[in-house]
């Protein structure tokens, strides 16, 4: 079957690759590359943040289960004597972390897809001592996705796998059919557009933008042998979260060279430019939970509006405006690399049914 991704993120990216892996002829056109996504900015550990998965509940498992084979296929890899991960393997970590509690009972609706994944001793309570006293939480050990590299990845190994890419606006799901963006008419379409996805539809106006800023650090500071020490920054590991208050919620995701710190959660801010204020207050907040930040120093600053909708719309849409079938696949929030894996098998199940 012809048919046509809409969107270049994570999850238009996971669709075109699970649909090309089942024998479909595909094309996905978007308006910018994966780089230019908001799934670029992402930190990313799998975590369900931010989003509320009504009608595909298994899609947190199927995702967790894609990014632990993909961890280990790196880990294999690297094992076998690779200095680092190739292009053929997918820049996938599995890795320790605290994510801090406050509210009282927690919120631990994500643990049973963890302990069914990676065991009954997967998830650990704890009472630490921090940098700012006692805290409750839990440890456990999760996929942290090197987005950047990750992105590339996936876009390459669409193209092995067949995918066509064209870098278009769609403006108008009749004029994609009638082949308006240099695309063979499909024979079914794949929205996940992100904020868009909604516009393409009519309008939905359950989709709004959620606002978020991180800094980047170096993962470790110059030395002689270059990879931190002592000569150099602490080079970092365990990523940390405190996400209860989204307008003072603080996580630390140390990649392999550098360290997504965050953030905020704002509600319907459209701004996409880093602000100078809000930047202070996160690292102000990230430095005295994580006093290792305040010797390493600062990349940049980043921006991006996350897809947040009522509930995650998979599902296949009635349109008056083509004949061909149409399949949303958006409003991930915060969890668009979270779900990606789980959200393109669905989709993939979806077309199979067609």
């Amino acid at each position: 079957m012809r048919i046509t991704v809409i969107g270049a993120g994570v999850t238009g990216l996971s669709c075109a690759l699970e649909l090309a892996g089942a024998g479909h002829e595909v094309t996905v056109v978007a308006d910018h590359g994966p780089g230019d996504t908001v799934s670029a900015r992402a930190g990313a550990l799998w975590f369900p943040y931010d989003v509320t998965v009504e009608n595909a509940p298994d899609l947190e498992k199927r995702s967790l289960i894609r990014f632990v084979e993909l961890a280990g296929q790196a880990e294999a890899a690297q094992s076998e004597g690779a200095d680092d991960v190739t292009d053929d393997i997918a820049p996938v970590e599995m890795r320790r972390g605290f994510l801090r509690e406050r509210l009282d009972p927690p919120d631990r609706s994500w643990v049973p897809t963890v302990t069914e994944v990676l065991g009954e001793d997967a998830v650990t309570e704890v009472e630490r001592e921090g940098a700012q006293g006692a805290e409750r939480g839990v440890e456990t050990t999760l996929p942290l996705i090197m987005t950047p590299t990750y992105l590339a990845w996936l876009m390459d190994s669409c193209r092995i796998a067949g995918v066509a890419f064209r870098w278009k606006t769609v403006e108008s799901l009749d004029l994609l059919v009638k082949g308006a963006y240099n695309t063979a008419p499909p024979e079914a379409v794949i929205i996940c557009g992100g904020l868009r996805g909604g516009e393409l539809l009519g309008g939905d106006d359950e989709v709004t933008p959620v606002r978020g800023q991180v800094i980047v650090f170096a993962n470790g500071s110059d030395d002689e042998d270059g990879d931190g020490g002592e000569d150099g920054g602490p080079v970092l590991t365990d990523w940390y979260v405190d996400d209860d208050d989204p307008e003072n919620m603080t996580y630390v995701f140390p990649r392999v060279d550098d360290i997504v710190v965050g953030g905020i959660a704002e509600v319907s801010n459209g701004n996409e430019d880093p602000d100078a204020e809000t930047a202070e207050a996160i690292l102000t907040r990230a430095e005295a939970l994580v006093p290792a930040l305040k010797e390493l120093p600062i990349l940049g600053h980043g921006a991006g509006l996350r897809p947040s909708r009522s509930s995650l719309r998979i599902e296949q849409v009635d349109t008056d405006e083509v004949n061909i079938p149409v399949i949303a696949a958006y409003g991930h929030g915060g969890a668009g690399v979270t779900l990606s894996w789980g959200t393109a098998e669905r989709v993939a199940e979806m077309v199979e049914q067609l």
